[in-house]
């Protein structure tokens, strides 16, 4: 399949968010804001409010479509925190920004449906959770319930756990196996606004996720759109012996052979970046 028929002139599905309707002719930024004291990259940095406000209104001025808030860290070795913890790092956060930004697109990082309902409650439009509904048996009929889209990612055992023995190998094979096994329950349930996210980083090798960024099409099914979230991560900084606070150059590297393979949302900490390459992207594929 062409390039032409995955990023700019596709049949992508779009997506429901309350009363936007968010259709993916041109892809879209996801911003970053992590909430949580140890991210890899950015841990602590947003701690105060201000800072929170400050950060959220650059990301949609530099043309962010969502901004992702998250209060558990998801790095190799990450521990877990309590929902009790979860909910305190996130929920007032979250409603003084959707006050102060009334408009804008939040969507929650978080596998727990108690906080997912929460959130929506609190005035978040889409859930976004790393275990795919595995590690809360009630987030797929809480999505249900709720109406809102779902960004579905695979993730190979625990961030505490999932570099241990990271998958090696039939990664395509096994990342469709649950993209279709899983939108079958969501869909049965009535869950139809479905995000994929092939979990760039979670529990597989180094050579498997740059075969999962060669075969993103290969991954997508029903026509859902399909998230890249490659930003900074170790990926990058394996190849290049960079740092992720050095990854900016590789990060924009590989947000552009995600577009350029079918990636619909590229999930950024640098919002200005992704927009050009999708920009540079579009240009390129306009010219014969």
């Amino acid at each position: 399949m062409s390039t032409k028929d995955t990023v700019f002139d596709n049949k992508t599905k779009a997506i429901r968010c309350g009363d936007i309707t968010m259709d993916f002719n041109k892809p879209k930024v996801m911003g970053v804001l992590n909430l949580s004291p140890d991210s890899f990259y950015d841990g602590g940095k947003y701690h105060q409010e201000k800072e929170r406000a400050r950060q959220v209104e650059k990301m949609l001025k530099e043309g962010a479509d969502i901004i992702d808030l998250g209060a558990v860290s998801s790095r190799p070795g990450a521990a877990d925190i309590s929902l009790e913890e979860e909910m305190e790092r996130l929920i007032w956060p979250l409603q003084r920004l959707v006050k102060t930004f009334a408009g804008a697109l939040f969507s929650i990082d978080t596998y727990r449906s108690e906080v997912a309902r929460e959130c929506i409650r609190s005035g978040a439009h889409i859930i976004n959770d790393i275990s795919g509904g595995n590690y809360d048996e009630q987030m797929f009929k809480t999505v249900a319930e709720l109406g809102v889209p779902y960004i579905l990612m695979h993730m190979h055992k625990t961030p505490g756990t999932m570099q241990q023995q990271p998958i090696g190998e039939n990664i395509i094979r096994i990342i469709s196996e649950f993209f279709k096994e899983k939108v079958q329950h969501l869909q049965s349930l009535g869950v139809n606004d479905i995000i994929l996210d092939p979990g760039f980083g979670f529990g597989k090798t180094l050579k498997c996720n740059y075969s999962i960024l060669n075969h993103l099409e290969d991954l997508r099914i029903d026509n859902l759109p399909i998230l890249g979230g490659i930003s900074r991560k170790s990926m990058i900084n394996k190849v290049i012996n960079t740092k992720p606070t050095e990854a900016m150059n590789g990060t924009t590297v590989l947000n552009t052979l995600a577009l350029l393979n079918g990636a619909n949302i590229l999930r950024v900490h640098d919002v200005k970046e992704a927009v050009e390459a999708i920009e540079i992207v579009k240009y390129y594929e306009g010219c014969e």
